[in-house]
This record gives C-alpha cells, sequence and structure tokens, in this order.
C-alpha cells in the first residue's frame, strides 16, 4: 500500500509517496501540509528527514530506499540522474553518453521530465548544452533556486 503525505520545504510544499519497498514520488505540488509530523510509513519519515537536512545544508546525499518504476530506458536515464554529483551539472547529451545512446538527448529529456522522485533523483542538475537553464516540471525558478543552494553548499 502506498502512503502519501505532504510536507513544507523552502521552495514550495513538496509530495511524498512511499510504498514498503521505498519512495515512489517526490514532487512539488499546491496542496498544504498533512500528517507530516507522523507518517506511517518510515519510508516517508526517512524521506522528510532527509529532505529537511537537505534543505539545511547538512545533507549532500539521499540513502532513502526508491522504488522506482519506469520503462528500461527511463529507469537508465534516473539511475545516471543518480552519478550526478551535489552541486555539479550535465547536459542532456552528457546523460544520452552516460547512458550509452549519444544520439539519445532528446529522449533522455523526456525521462528526465518523467522523473517521478525530483531532488533525490537529482533532475534539476541537468542543463543545455551550453549551460543554460533548461524545463523544470517544478518551476525554472525552483531549478534555479536548487542548483544555487548546491553552489553554496560545495564542499560542505
Amino acid at each position: 500500500m502506498v502512503e502519501s503525505m505532504v510536507c513544507e520545504s523552502p521552495i514550495g510544499n513538496i509530495l511524498i509517496s512511499a510504498g514498503e519497498n521505498g519512495v515512489t514520488e517526490l514532487n512539488f505540488t499546491d496542496s498544504g501540509a498533512r500528517n507530516a509530523s507522523n507518517p506511517g510509513n518510515p519510508h516517508l519519515g526517512a524521506c522528510v528527514e532527509q529532505l529537511n537536512e537537505y534543505f539545511n545544508g547538512s545533507r549532500t546525499s539521499f540513502d532513502v530506499p526508491l522504488d522506482l518504476r519506469g520503462t528500461p530506458f527511463r529507469m537508465s536515464v534516473w539511475r545516471a540522474l543518480l552519478l550526478i554529483p551535489y552541486g555539479d551539472t550535465w547536459s542532456y547529451g552528457r546523460l544520452a553518453v552516460q547512458i550509452g545512446r549519444p544520439k539519445a538527448s532528446r529522449a533522455v529529456g523526456g525521462a528526465n521530465h518523467n522523473n517521478p522522485v525530483s531532488i533525490i533523483v537529482p533532475c534539476h542538475r541537468v542543463v543545455g548544452s551550453d549551460g543554460s537553464l533548461t524545463g523544470y516540471g517544478g518551476g525554472l525558478w525552483r531549478k534555479e533556486w536548487l542548483l544555487a543552494h548546491e553552489s553554496k553548499g560545495r564542499g560542505a
């Protein structure tokens, strides 16, 4: 059974869902916070704790279990996103090369857009080939905030 909750962050409310195997969804929402203090699913509590540490600057990587589901191609893109170091950015082309599909930049962009667990699977770290900020499901202002936040915390 999947359980969901909404928690507050410096850049808006975040909907988190988790089943018995791990976090299945983490996305921004306009819904108000609920159940944030006492989640029944232990993965939800761990996720909220790790997100709070990330936002306060004391965490640069996540180890909460994930339960990602997608096509083999999307899964390969999401696994590759986890390789992008905190505070760094890669282009869609570099991500395509990383998964062994150098001509699949657009498809990589589509898989990146469909990432169900933002922030933890750091799709915000992918930028255009010229370094420009490109689409982000949570809004470009959030992507800019996340990259600036990580840039400040490099080496922490």
